[in-house]
């Protein structure tokens, strides 16, 4: 392991991922691997880590002075993505050796992520930009974030009391259950008013009324698709639908959901606008949000998906396009 200072191997303008092990990666399918390809094709070296190759650290006693306060390091690999091989030997670089530091490690959002970004945020007051804010990642849970713009949403109740969620359901007849902790549509249930046992799925589903989840009237329009579109400093670059297959409802992709090439109506661009503000205001610069049916779903910033099909569905360079607009770093 070579340990270097922040003038190091990184190269000027370098970009560092943040992702699950990069063998678990499908190169054809994965949205980090399309900004990782965009960036070198922009000429900006390209290196990986993990969230236990972070840590935080005085500077070595070679490289800088060792009463200075801790600084946030990582054990990162340069990789090469055109063509696409395994990554080089692991360097500790400071994370001000990088113009820009991608935190694109998969939820859950678990204590492993949340010290992340902590340390992310020592790097981020040393003038460091991090892909999406580590403050907001904390703060925007993706269901209940989208509670700020509520009157774009479907009819939606956050509890974990079986009778509150009971009477919702009783009055929209039909909802879907939703963890708040969950990803890629896992965990999501639909219900009626009348299912056998509902109360004692909804004790499971709050585990045993010691958990909040989010449940939403049902929209049948979801049938139609669950559109993903992905916002790039607030404005959105492209978008995807998602159909469900067969008799299941949920359109994610992870769950069989099938990719439609697609276009932006009105109502949508004017969520996008809603949002862009706030978005902008709080550091979160590649967003994707869910819309079903003209209606808000969810704000997805942790590691969003969906470049690869808008780029070979809508023939967009979405990656190229959202590096290009990269804040200056």
């Amino acid at each position: 392991m070579v340990t270097a200072g922040a003038e190091g191997p990184a190269g000027s303008g370098a970009q560092l991922f943040v992702i699950d092990p990069i063998e678990r990666l499908n190169p054809a399918k994965d949205s980090s691997v399309a900004l990782m390809q965009a960036a070198e094709r922009a000429g900006r070296p390209v290196w990986v880590t993990t969230t236990a190759g972070l840590m935080a650290r005085q500077p070595p006693a070679d490289g800088g002075d060792p009463m200075e306060a801790h600084g946030a390091w990582a054990l990162a690999r340069p990789v090469s993505t055109l063509p696409w091989h395994q990554p080089g030997d692991p360097v500790l670089l400071p994370l001000e050796a990088f113009a820009h530091v991608w935190m694109r490690k998969d939820p859950p959002v678990d204590e492993a992520y949340l010290y992340a970004t902590h340390l992310l945020e020592l790097a981020e007051r040393r003038g460091v930009t991090v892909i999406n804010r580590p403050a907001a990642l904390r703060a925007w849970n993706e269901k209940l974030s989208s509670l700020r713009w509520s009157r774009l949403m479907a009819p939606t109740l956050v509890a974990s009391r079986v009778d509150a969620l009971a009477a919702f359901t009783a009055e929209h007849r039909e909802v879907v259950l939703k963890p708040l902790g969950g990803r890629a549509g896992q965990g999501v249930v639909f219900a009626a008013a009348g299912t056998p046992g509902l109360g004692a799925l909804l004790e499971l589903v709050t585990a045993q009324q010691s958990l909040p989840v989010m449940v939403q009237a049902f929209l049948p329009g979801v049938s139609a698709g669950d559109k993903r579109i992905l916002l790039v400093d607030g404005e959105p670059l492209g978008a995807v639908n998602r159909v469900p297959s067969g008799d299941e409802f949920r359109s994610n992709l992870a769950v069989g959901g099938q990719p439609q090439a697609t276009e932006l109506s009105e109502a949508e661009r004017r969520i996008c606008a809603e949002l862009a503000p706030a978005l902008r205001a709080e550091g979160l610069f590649f967003v994707g949000i869910d819309v079903i049916d003209g209606r808000l779903s969810e704000i997805n910033v942790t590691s969003p998906t969906g470049i690869r099909e808008v780029e070979r569905l809508g023939g967009i360079p979405l990656a190229d396009q959202t590096i290009a607009r990269l804040p200056s770093g």
